[in-house]
């Protein structure tokens, strides 16, 4: 790579998971260049991109200030990235106690939080037909995941550690594709009323500096993929 960033990003304008870590590279202040990948052309189950990522999926990173060491899925990138580059742990967790509820966490965001919502998405926007049943089942899903997450952040601000983490940041994408396309529509909740703690942490989370720049960029990217 020629580039000059310390990091390549393989990721997609609009997958969730990419944004991730996007928003852990520009928290820590690690310089990346983005690749975004054509899912139209199937860019990413090419040969030349599953040298890196045999699942073909976003995202994937190269550090080339590590011996172009490369890894894959998000949250694994997010545990490598705060384990290698921010040894003060400022956006991460410092005893090893907090260490697995930070990972207990990130587990929880890939198995329940990403599925579910994606499926939500899924069934809404991409199913070939509509199925109704699967829409609300997903609907319901997210619904439960807000409320554990709810549950836990009405008795303390943040996830892990008493400051705002990487376990914190894993859910941020998501949500907002929960927010605003699983759920616009769904009338069985009213997410901003009835959990109102996990609402209120989202807000803090899209307010921090790092990741409203990360959203600017997401827009820039998707305007561009417009025209």
């Amino acid at each position: 790579m020629s580039h000059g960033k310390q990091f390549t990003l393989y990721t997609h304008g609009s997958g969730p998971n990419g944004w991730k870590v996007a928003y852990v590279l520009t928290e820590l202040g690690l310089t990346y260049e983005s690749v975004y990948l054509d899912f139209g052309k199937l860019e990413q189950k090419s040969p030349e991109y599953t040298q890196y990522n045999p699942n073909g999926r976003i995202p994937t990173v190269i550090d080339h200030k590590n011996n172009d060491f490369t890894i894959w899925e998000s949250n694994a990138i997010i545990t490598y990235l705060v384990e290698k580059y921010d040894t003060a742990h400022r956006i991460s967790a410092a005893t090893p106690e907090d260490k697995i509820k930070q990972l207990q966490w990130l587990f929880f965001q890939a198995s329940g939080q990403g599925p579910y919502f994606g499926q939500g998405i899924w069934f809404k926007v991409y199913h070939p037909e509509p199925v109704p049943s699967a829409v609300v089942r997903y609907q319901r899903e997210a619904v439960r995941v807000i409320g554990v997450l709810d549950g836990v952040l009405k008795k303390q601000e943040w996830l892990v550690g008493g400051k705002p983490s990487v376990a914190d940041f894993s859910f941020v994408s998501w949500t907002n594709v929960g927010l605003s396309h699983v759920l616009a529509d769904f009338t069985e909740a009213n997410i901003e009323k009835d959990y109102p703690h996990f609402w209120n942490w989202h807000q803090k989370l899209i307010a921090l500096p790092s990741i409203k720049k990360v959203h600017e960029e997401k827009t820039a990217i998707q305007a561009a993929q417009v025209h």
